[in-house]
């Protein structure tokens, strides 16, 4: 058993403080990233393994009658937590609001609640791992020991913002290292709702919205980032996982991802910014250059 990290550690005897993601700190520069999108499947396939997580999933998802609509409010919802300033607390809340009322029984008789405490916590420990393994794969400079830990403590911070209960957080990196192997290990089962998420992401179907004629060029230009987000899924998943599920990935697949991942990582950095990060991370990534430029000239004005 871990180390949970204490409830003051920044005020004696008191509840952790909530507060909004600012400029300079990792998740800043990091998560509104489009190659976040790369290992946010492996991710949620981890989530979809955990017993609680699936079944609510199962029952209350839309993931597989609208994978496109259901990724896309996903993501958006992310952005907002490091981007939204005051409104990414407002939008934690109304996730465990919403939350709060997606509880569900197995087929076995089990009770299960979104809300409780490990299953929970567990939907943001499932980033620190994504996180850390899209940085091996997809990008040029690779973590330190420091940096690892200094993104873990603003995922601590982050899983306060969310009210996960203290003694779910290792208090450091790690620490969380063989906790998360353990729960990896000896905590997650295959379920249905993780071999129907690889089918999903596999081959995308088309929204509602859009007519039966136009499916065949819905497939064809869908196809592709299909077969390349399940590649990249498989490939980030951990090893003890793709044999727990089945899935083949080859000696021949690994090195066909490392190639794909040092391109991506010597290719994203030279997009523009408006490019190679999401809408909402860029808007305030540069609302944010505009407020420096304004203090600058304020505090430059003659008196």
């Amino acid at each position: 058993m871990t180390a949970a990290v204490t409830l003051d550690q920044e005020t004696s005897g008191a509840r952790p403080a909530r507060r909004p993601f600012a400029p300079g700190s990792r998740m800043w520069d990091d998560v509104g990233l489009l190659t976040f999108s790369l290992t946010a499947g492996s991710a949620f396939l981890l989530q979809t393994m955990e017993p609680t997580i699936s079944a609510v999933v199962d029952e209350h998802s839309t993931f597989r009658t609208d994978p496109m609509g259901r990724a896309m409010r996903s993501i958006a919802s992310v952005m907002m937590w490091i981007y939204g300033g005051d409104e990414a607390l407002a939008e934690a809340d109304r996730l465990r609001k919403l939350h709060a009322g997606l509880n569900t029984t197995d087929a076995q008789g089990v009770k299960h609640q979104a809300l409780a405490s490990a299953p929970w916590a567990w939907v943001l420990h499932t980033g620190v791992f994504a996180f850390t393994e899209g940085n091996k794969y997809f990008s040029r400079d690779k973590l330190t020991d420091a940096d690892k830990e200094s993104y873990y403590q603003e995922t601590v911070q982050l899983m306060r913002n969310f009210s996960v209960a203290p003694k779910e957080i290792p208090a450091t990196y790690a620490e969380w290292e063989p906790w998360f192997r353990d729960q990896v290990e000896n905590h997650l089962v295959a379920t249905n709702v993780a071999y129907d998420y690889l089918r999903t992401i596999r081959r995308i179907a088309p929204p509602e919205q859009i007519p039966a004629p136009l499916h065949p060029i819905w497939r064809a230009v869908t196809n592709p980032v299909g077969r390349l987000q399940y590649f990249c899924t498989v490939g980030t998943t951990p090893g003890v996982i793709r044999d727990r599920l089945g899935l083949e990935w080859t000696a021949k697949d690994e090195r066909a991802l490392r190639v794909l991942g040092w391109l991506i990582g010597r290719t994203v950095p030279r997009l523009p910014e408006r490019v190679r990060y999401f809408p909402i991370a860029y808007e305030a990534r540069r609302l944010e250059r505009d407020r420096a430029r304004l203090r600058k000239m304020i505090d430059l004005r003659p008196v």
